[in-house]
């Protein structure tokens, strides 16, 4: 079944009830969302909300914009927006014109853009005014681009206005014919492992990952789902989509500090929050030091908190259920690659394996595998590989890379991981952060998992530095919780539980970068420290 026509059966079946609604604080600067909050005073400009109905018109508007403006079956059309109102039903209308959705990264630069436009064959190109100067820079130089649209106010002499068209077109569905294997939609990789690579998913990829989150979390008509990470990426889109195909309500939250999101699952009546790890982070540190007034906040109808896009601290989640004892808790896996979470699930019965990524997902085959790509034994450590439905079709026009990931139907993760003997995958590390120390291999994960039970740490990310005599050596960044101090004293003393030849060689006392999926930009850290690093070798120091 092609994603579209859950919209068309919610549409439907909750067509006056509400489908998403948009919180965003910051759209009056003359208020703080606490004066806001306090006093309830909830506007246009702060709450907006959408129906179903209202949602799937929206899209069948914009469906029949692009076909009038010459889009076929096929086409590439570029999303760039943040999270926003009208983020949901201009894809949909992407994918309700027959096109191929292409959703960008806002954090991309101008020649990011501009790269991730061309690599993916992109005519259309949907912006909001965050982007303006950064499309400025590129729109002339990218000539296959027929057609820059523009959401918001004063739209910029080069590109069409979307709130002035929009209205103009029939709220008709043109129904265009869709299959199961039909193209749907261009995902680009975060980059954290290089210059992000396009990938390409059908429609059955689409509808199978509703299916999966439905399966693993629940969800209901009645379930109120906060979604705050970048709809750009498959983590969040994904994760709603268990919403969209029971046709419960979403709230889309533009804000990510602890008061926001806590008072936003209160005021929303949310029932299930999927957070990232600094984000959890900063919400237990705010309650811990009294910033936060828990009590005050009624967040009885919140019922699931789940984690996922990178590995989870286990000692994170035993802070977690000691605030919010009452909560389910579940993690996922996955990659863009595998259409987003869910290829590996813990499961929210299987809290006493916290730590672990758990088990296959829903309509998921997982092994783990030898450099050969034999299986290997459990408790041996190889690299992950999933199969299933929601495997990505190919990297798109990159035949080589696609082939070196891709083999019978079998995708290799590149992560390293191990199987337990209770059947549960623990993710031991990314192939490419494996660190080689005088021939000892080290995964950073386990060092972090371990630092992280230090009280003053935040966050931490460890990484292999250049060393003349071991080859690399285990090099520990730490990022210290407000108001606690750490030396590199103590930092060593705790860890003489840990193996020689596991501790970190390196303390650096620091903040840790990380994308808008919440993993840690390593690769900026490797370039920032190591190559300082090889300067000073090279000057004898």
């Amino acid at each position: 079944m092609p994603i579209t026509d859950l919209l068309r059966k919610n549409a439907e079946l909750y067509r006056d009830e509400v489908s998403l609604v948009e919180i965003n604080p910051g759209a009056d600067k003359r208020m703080t969302w606490r004066e806001f909050a306090l006093t309830q005073s909830v506007g246009e400009n702060y709450r907006r909300e959408m129906t179903w109905g209202e949602f799937d018109e929206k899209a069948n508007r914009f469906a029949n914009l692009l076909l009038q403006r010459g889009v076929k079956k096929g086409t590439k059309v570029a999303i760039l927006l943040m999270n926003c109102l009208e983020w949901l039903p201009i894809y949909f209308g992407i994918l309700k014109a027959g096109a191929i959705a292409v959703p960008l990264n806002y954090r991309y630069a101008a020649d990011e853009i501009k790269y991730c436009l061309e690599k993916s064959d992109s005519e259309y190109i949907v912006f909001g005014p965050e982007f303006i100067g950064r499309i400025e820079e590129i729109f002339e130089k990218v000539p296959q681009v027929k057609m820059w649209m523009y959401v918001g106010e004063a739209c910029p002499a080069f590109a069409d206005s979307y709130d002035a068209m929009i209205e103009r077109f029939d709220e008709k569905d043109p129904m265009i014919p869709l299959t199961d294997e039909d193209d749907g939609a261009i995902y680009f990789s975060s980059g954290t492992t290089g210059f992000p690579k396009a990938i390409l998913h059908a429609h059955a990829s689409l509808t199978h990952s509703c299916k999966v989150e439905q399966n693993h979390h629940g969800q209901t008509h009645d379930d109120v789902f906060l979604c705050i990470p970048p709809l750009y990426h498959t983590g969040a889109k994904m994760h709603w989509f268990g919403s969209l195909l029971v046709g419960g309500k979403a709230v889309l939250l533009k804000g990510t500090t602890p008061e926001l999101i806590i008072r936003t699952a209160a005021m929303e009546k949310c029932s299930i929050v999927w957070l990232l790890v600094p984000w959890a982070q900063d919400i237990l540190d705010e309650i811990e030091r009294g910033d936060i007034d828990l009590p005050s906040y009624d967040l009885s109808a919140w019922r699931l908190m789940h984690i996922g896009a990178q590995p989870v601290p286990p000692a994170l989640i035993k802070r977690w259920r000691n605030v919010f004892p009452h909560h389910d808790y579940d993690t996922n896996y996955g990659l863009s690659e595998s259409i987003g979470p869910g290829c590996v699930h813990l499961g929210i019965e299987n809290i006493d394996h916290v730590g672990a990524i758990g088990k296959a997902g829903y309509g998921w085959e997982i092994d783990i595998v030898d450099e050969n790509r034999n299986s290997v034994k459990k408790g041996e450590v190889g690299e992950l590989a999933v199969k299933g439905p929601g495997v990505m079709k190919c990297y798109y026009k990159d035949r080589k890379a696609t082939d070196e990931v891709l083999h019978n139907g079998w995708l290799y993760t590149g992560d390293m991981a191990e199987e337990d003997k209770d059947g549960f995958i623990w993710l031991v590390d990314r192939k490419k952060d494996v660190i080689i120390t005088g021939g000892e291999n080290l995964y950073p994960v386990q060092i972090e998992n371990f630092l992280r039970q230090m009280d003053s740490i935040k966050d931490v990310a460890v990484i292999g530095l250049p060393d003349k005599r071991l080859g690399e050596i285990a090099t520990a960044i730490i990022e210290i919780k407000e108001g606690a101090t750490l030396t590199e004293e103590e930092v060593n003393a705790f860890c003489v539980e840990l193996p020689r030849y596991k501790r970190p060689r390196k303390i650096i006392f620091a903040d840790i970068p990380r994308n808008p999926t919440g993993k840690i930009e390593k690769p900026t850290l490797r370039r920032r420290y190591g190559a300082d690093r090889i300067v000073a070798q090279s000057k004898g120091e």
